[in-house]
Parts: C-alpha cells; sequence; structure tokens
C-alpha cells in the first residue's frame, strides 16, 4: 500500500551552491543553471530539523501553502487509496499548481509505502521489483522523495534476518532509482538491539543508514525521561540518546509522537511538555527534528508548540539550556553544545522594538530583524539565510 506525503522545509543548501559568487543576485544564478541543474535544486534534501505532519484523512482540496505556512511539516495519508489515489487522479495541471505553490513556500511532497497494513517480506514481494515500481511511481508523478513504513514485524520476529535482508536490497534499489540529493529517502521504525535476533532496524542502518536522509524513532515514551534516555523494558534502548549510543546518527533521528491521545494507543505527550522534552535533547546537541501523527488532528499550531523557543517560527529564541533530561541513566555517545548569545533588540531610530536577526529563526516574507546596524525585511521564507548574503533573501531598508 502506499501513501501520500507532504513536507515543508527550508532550503538551506542555497547558501553552500552560492556562497562564492556573492555579487551576483540570487535570481540571476539561479536563471544561470540548466533545466537539469534547477530540477535537481529542487529537489536536493532539505537540512534539519524536520518537523513532519502524518495524514490519513481524505482531504480534497489538498491543503494551500497558506494553510501550512507557519510550519515545518509532512502531510502523509497512508495507502493508494485517500491522499496517493487523490494526487494520482488529479489531473497533470492540477498536479503541476500545487507543487509550484508548494515549491514557492518551501513544501516538498514525498511519498510513503506500505504501513501496518502491508507485510511486503513475509508476503513474497520482490524487493528489487518492488522498489522499482515504487521509484517509478515517485519519478512520474512528480513527488520529492519516499517514506519507508516497514510494519512486517513477523518477518523481523521470525529471527532469521529475512526482514533485515529485504529492507536492505529494497533501500539499495530505491537508491539506484531516486538517487542521494535529488530524493529524500526515509524510513519510519523502531530500534532495539536486542528484540530480533536478525539485528532489526539497527542491521538496516548498519548497511544502508548512509543513504537514509532520516529515521523517525523514540515513540513510545510519555516523559521527557522515556523520550530521550531511559526507555522501557517492552522496547529496550529505544529511547533516542539510547539509539544514537547504538550507532544511529543523532542528527538523523526524528522524534515520533501523536497529535493527540486518541490518534494512538500510546506515547502521546501534550504539545507544551514535548517543547521541553524537545528542548532538553537540543542541549544535548540533537537537531533532527519532531513527526506527528496525524494531520489535521495536529496542525500547523502543534508543530509551532512544540518547536517552541528551541525553533521559533518567528521572532527571537530564548537562550537554548544545556541541562540534561531528569534521568538516573546518562546519555552516551553524545556532546553537550551550548548555544550562541541570545540576540536583543535595538532600542533606536527606525530600528526601536525589532528583533535581531537570528540564525535559528525561521522568517516569513515581510518580517524585519535589525543586523549589522541596519533595518532588514525578509522578501521569502527564509532560515540561516544571512542578511545582506549571497542568497538574496533579505532587503536593506535603511540604517538604524
Amino acid at each position: 500500500m502506499v501513501s501520500l506525503l507532504f513536507s515543508v522545509t527550508a532550503s538551506i543548501f542555497l547558501s553552500s551552491l552560492f556562497g562564492t559568487l556573492q555579487a551576483v543576485p540570487l535570481a540571476e544564478k539561479l536563471r544561470r543553471l540548466s533545466p537539469p541543474a534547477r530540477d535537481l535544486l529542487k529537489r536536493s534534501t532539505p537540512a534539519a530539523p524536520h518537523f513532519l505532519a502524518y495524514n490519513d484523512k481524505w482531504l480534497n482540496p489538498l491543503p494551500s501553502a497558506s494553510q501550512l505556512q507557519g510550519a515545518l511539516t509532512f502531510l502523509l495519508s497512508s495507502g493508494s487509496v485517500d491522499e496517493a489515489q487523490n494526487w494520482q487522479e488529479l489531473t497533470a495541471s492540477q498536479r503541476s499548481s500545487y507543487l509550484s505553490e508548494y515549491s514557492a513556500a518551501g513544501i516538498s511532497l514525498i511519498v510513503s509505502a506500505f504501513g501496518s497494513t502491508e507485510t511486503p517480506t513475509s508476503s513474497g514481494y520482490n524487493a528489487v521489483t518492488t522498489a522499482n515500481t515504487m521509484a517509478a511511481w515517485v519519478i512520474e508523478y512528480g513527488v520529492n522523495g519516499i517514506d519507508v513504513d516497514y510494519e512486517d514485524f513477523t518477518a523481523f520476529n521470525s529471527g532469521g534476518g529475512d526482514a533485515e535482508t529485504w529492507l536492505i536490497s529494497f533501500t539499495q534499489q530505491l537508491r539506484t532509482q531516486l538517487p542521494q540529493g535529488e530524493y529524500i529517502l526515509t524510513h519510519a521504525r523502531e530500534f532495539s538491539p536486542s528484540m530480533w535476533t536478525g539485528g532489526g532496524y539497527l542491521a538496516v542502518d548498519q548497511s544502508v543508514g548512509s543513504m537514509i536522509d532520516w529515521v523517525k524513532g523514540a515513540t513510545e515514551y510519555t516523559t521527557c525521561a522515556g523520550l530521550l534516555t531511559a526507555s522501557s523494558s517492552a522496547w529496550p534502548e529505544t529511547a533516542l540518546f539510547q539509539i544514537a549510543a547504538n550507532g544511529v546518527s543523532l542528527d538523523k533521528l526524528v522524534i515520533g509522537k501523536p497529535g493527540t491521545s486518541s490518534d494512538a494507543s500510546n506515547g502521546y505527550i501534550d504539545p507544551s511538555t514535548l517543547a521541553t522534552c524537545v528542548a532538553q535533547a537540543a542541549g544535548q546537541g540533537w537537531d533532527a527534528g519532531v513527526m506527528v501523527w496525524q494531520y489535521p488532528d495536529a496542525t500547523s499550531s502543534w508543530i509551532e508548540t512544540v518547536r517552541g523557543n528551541t525553533w521559533p517560527v518567528s521572532g527571537t529564541p530564548a537562550p537554548a539550556t544545556t541541562t540534561a533530561p531528569t534521568t538516573t541513566t546518562a546519555p552516551t555517545g553524545t556532546t553537550t553544545t551550548s548555544s550562541a548569545s541570545p540576540t536583543t533588540t535595538s532600542s533606536g531610530g527606525s530600528c526601536s522594538g525589532v528583533a535581531a536577526w537570528a540564525n535559528n529563526v525561521a522568517y516569513t516574507s515581510g518580517e524585519q530583524v535589525t543586523y549589522g546596524g541596519d533595518l532588514w525585511t525578509a522578501n521569502q521564507w527564509n532560515q540561516a539565510e544571512t542578511p545582506g548574503g549571497p542568497s538574496g533573501a533579505w532587503t536593506l531598508d535603511s540604517a538604524c
């Protein structure tokens, strides 16, 4: 079964691509690219943090960019019915219109595979053939990548390594059709070193983790301690920093949570409390992001709350803290990092009351900041784009 996934994310890669061409306006740089290069640029894998929202409800029409604005989200609907079918049945012109609108707002579109109702390994699906079929769908219908939501626990529980071998082969074949950097490839499952004798997702990560852009984990827990460092006996060593200590890259580990208590049988945390957990994890060097199941039960306001002062949608972030989560189990394999000094607001001239520019704040078009003693206005959505820098994301208004 196939499902659709929409994503909103910052195109931070622009600054590194054009960092040596500071005298040339961004629009001119884009015009100089060949059509294939422009397409590659649009598809390049977004930088962390990622804020994602799945969806398993029929949404027709699809949400507009303005409805998604203010949150970095993925929108997923499970199955080749629902949104995947809805997307496929749109005309090429309609799909193009949505894609153009989303692209202008920094939104990507991904399709998600399998889910809880499919057991590809136990059902005897050929990994290579299945990967080719799904990659062809991605390419034909213009989406930006694929999310692998593999839940064939029968195959995992067999202990013979069949599930792991199938997933590794499937992932490798996807990458032959959907090259890294051009298409997003994510996985959504648990990591426990002791639950499956075949190695489970840790074995998959060790083999093909470099091909995967990010993974979802740490979903079951209802406290910050459980979520980050102290897992349960039912799912041993699946807290965020425990997964990282077992070898999974910390900057790829997206926390997964239900949006409401009715959206899952376990794991619900109030978004305000979750924001505290996010701040604690960020203080320990984590920056991968958060996934929510599901939209529209959890809207952009849910994401905005969870981002909190760690990654505020707009305005000046509060200074980050390096306080570790309260637990008797210390995180391993991580380093504590300090944030930059908190930004301040200017108090004189035309800049009175305007916040100083901050690297970790996402800005929407029209927002103003002070930087270098000047007043600047954002002319597009941006994050980590220095005013006066090569991206051209800011317009100089006046001196303060």
